[in-house]
């Protein structure tokens, strides 16, 4: 597992970890830290932040396995995706076969490019 699909299951399942999991994983994640960093810091081992942190990768692909949420929002994720490409697609060749409609497909195209990030 990357350390990208790693923070996916902890974005996801992280609030059903032990406080001291989720302390960890998040000065791993959030912090940046190294193993080493994080021993240092909590006065442990790096074995044991090693360990911890395997042991809450395997506790959330458990998760995952069992309930398939993070399958279920990439399949929503590129289903969304595709209808807004079909939905441009559909955009560009109504605009080839009525120019009078621009200004509205030109609005149109605006809203699907849309980033909402910043509002969500």
């Amino acid at each position: 597992m990357t350390k990208l699909e790693f923070m996916r299951l902890w974005d996801i399942y992280g609030g059903l970890l032990t406080p001291t999991q989720r302390e960890m994983t998040d000065m791993y994640f959030n912090l940046d830290l190294t193993v080493s960093e994080i021993a240092e810091q909590k006065g442990v081992s790096r074995q044991a932040v090693s360990e911890c942190l395997a042991g809450c990768k395997k506790q959330l692909e458990s998760y995952e396995n069992t309930v398939h949420f993070l399958k279920i929002l990439k399949g929503r994720s590129l289903s969304f995706s595709k209808k807004v490409e079909n939905a441009l697609s559909w955009a560009d060749d109504f605009f080839a076969l009525h120019p009078e409609y621009a200004a509205d497909i030109a609005v149109l195209k605006q809203i699907l490019n849309c980033d909402n990030d910043q509002e969500i």
